[in-house]
């Protein structure tokens, strides 16, 4: 085996030449940098301890060729898997806030079996990165597939929009018989700054990632074992927001075929967002004028007083720095940070697209978590009054007539305020908006009521935390060495039944799970996903959560 030096993405590695019979592989490392490597700051230490890692080999016969090169992956457990592919160029210098260009491609064969880089984000969810080359995909495919291309299903990652990174797609490979992409895309100021110096349809870089990723899929994705014209694209909160935009995009037309949009409602409903920007599948966004007048004060928020120069002037200050003066989006300098309505990628928000009918032609399965919070807890009864009072204003004593402590069971500040914030944040809205949708496309409607899954890293253990927020990504992609109950495991069972038989059909009702109807008009029909084989079709959600009162307050009315 002879070793060759070969500069990679302005990056120093050593790459593998491994002669055979049938091929000279040449194989730079994708592996991901630790943090920070700020591209104008990586020094020559750097350089040299990416030069020491060295990326595990390629397995036989996973060689495949691209539009851009030949890659060759790894196999384990029945699943090939070829990691950290970029599908565009790197969004720095000119690129940064810049709509996603052409990848160069490469000669040899990529060596494709390390992660690539997280998008630039704070470490609040352990995937810090100031890297900006990590426009890339991963995909996995059965190790034993057949002759017949297989569905497609494109995981976007959720985060609201600030952070995170694909999670591991095998679990739906190896037991739903479909083909795995999951998708980096840029994050936070990178993603959705907005500024008259960066032109007039400026922001929704982070949506254009991930149809270009989708345009990626088009062109490569048979030579993976997977089919073009079988495409569903599926996340949970920031990804269920995500397949929302999409659905609502007309740059996205095309580009799948079927969407799954996970607790894709969490917004504050009256517009009190104590935790992210305004940005999912109910809320009115900003508009292109309002982003553009917030980018201006987030440039002279960094000495980018020019307005003629602000771009160049924006483009010249180190990832670290923006990441710092954006913080949560929350403050008046903190930029633009989630989806606007920019003109062009969103001509109107994804609720109002649902309202009117402008959407893509697609099949949808759409739902929430029955115990979705994503506002700070009540933690005493002194915080369930002041909480109430500053997220529903004047009409905080209609909801404490509504939802008195004195119904719930103890801790009852906490449940009573978790009632509260996920009946108006999320299931209402959800069932506000499967009828929108439905209207307009097929929909499946859902809504998750197990209140005993594994808890999820986020939580407070100590508390009674129900159905929470993203509880379906727990089965979908499990754990290391999670221990499910007996009820557990015919919930997960059933779960990925459905996700990768609604990828495979257009159907989630499949061999092992109930009849799931299609929302309608005339027939609300929603899943209530339980565990133990409990699952059944309700249409007493309305009733039950108070949606009556809640609606009244929904963007775009009726």
């Amino acid at each position: 085996m002879k070793s060759y030096r070969i500069r990679w993405f302005g990056v120093a590695v050593t790459a593998a030449a491994t002669v055979t019979a049938l091929t000279l592989t040449t194989a730079p490392s994708l592996a991901e940098p630790a943090p920070p490597t700020d591209p104008q700051t990586t020094s020559a230490d750097s350089q040299t301890s990416a030069d020491a890692q060295a990326a595990p080999g390629c397995a036989p016969g996973t060689t495949i060729r691209t539009d851009k090169g030949e890659v060759c992956g790894t196999t384990a457990d029945g699943v090939n898997s070829w990691l950290g592919i970029r599908y565009a160029a790197a969004p720095a210098g000119d690129l940064r806030w810049a709509p996603p260009e052409p990848h160069a491609g490469w000669n040899g064969v990529l060596q494709a079996t390390e992660q690539g880089p997280n998008c630039p984000q704070s470490d609040g969810l352990g995937a810090g990165s100031t890297n900006e080359d990590c426009l890339s995909v991963n995909v996995r495919a059965p190790a034993r597939a057949g002759v017949r291309k297989l569905p497609v299903m494109v995981q976007i990652h959720g985060g609201g929009f600030r952070f995170g990174r694909p999670a591991d797609g095998s679990h739906l490979v190896r037991t739903g018989n479909v083909v795995s992409v999951e998708v980096r895309y840029r994050l936070g100021i990178f993603g959705y700054l907005a500024h008259d110096d960066l032109g007039r349809n400026s922001g929704n870089y982070a949506i254009q990632d991930q149809q270009a990723a989708l345009r990626w899929v088009q062109r490569n994705i048979a030579a993976f074992g997977g089919d073009p014209g079988n495409v569903t694209i599926f996340g949970a909160s920031a990804g269920g927001s995500s397949v929302c935009a999409n659905t609502a995009s007309p740059t996205a037309r095309g580009l799948f075929h079927k969407g799954i949009a996970q607790s894709g409602e969490y917004n504050s409903l009256l517009g009190n967002n104590t935790s992210w920007q305004a940005q999912d599948c109910k809320s009115e966004l900003p508009s292109a004028k309002e982003a553009h007048r917030t980018g201006q004060r987030f440039a002279a928020a960094l000495g980018c007083t020019d307005p003629r120069r602000a771009a160049e002037c924006l483009r010249a200050v180190p990832v670290a720095k923006l990441l710092e003066q954006s913080g949560n989006g929350l403050g008046p300098d903190k930029g633009t940070i989630a989806p606007i309505v920019d003109g062009k990628t969103l001509p109107m928000s994804p609720a109002k697209a649902f309202a009117t009918g402008r959407v893509n032609d697609v099949t949808l399965m759409h739902g929430v978590d029955r115990d979705e919070v994503q506002l700070a807890s009540a933690n005493s009864p002194e915080d369930y009054e002041r909480l109430v009072k500053e997220q529903y204003g004047k009409w905080a004593p209609q909801v404490f007539a509504l939802y008195p402590m004195k119904r719930f069971p103890a801790p009852s500040h906490f449940i009573a305020y978790r009632t509260i914030v996920a009946d108006s944040n999320s299931v209402c809205p959800s069932l506000l908006n499967h009828q929108r949708m439905s209207r307009h496309l097929k929909v499946f409607a859902y809504q998750t009521d197990n209140a005993d899954a594994p808890p999820a890293s986020f939580l407070d253990k100590t508390k009674p935390n129900g159905a929470f927020h993203v509880v379906l990504n727990q089965f979908l992609s499990p754990p290391a060495g999670a221990q499910l109950t007996a009820n557990q495991q015919a919930f997960a069972a059933q779960i990925v039944a459905q996700w990768t038989g609604f990828a495979h059909t257009g159907n989630p009702t499949v061999d092992g799970t109930p009849l799931w109807k299609p929302f309608t008009r005339h027939d609300p029909a929603v899943m209530s996903l339980a565990p133990a084989g409990d699952s059944q079709l309700t249409r007493e959600i309305g009733e039950q959560h108070n949606c009556g009162f809640w609606n009244r307050f929904a963007a775009y009315g009726h």
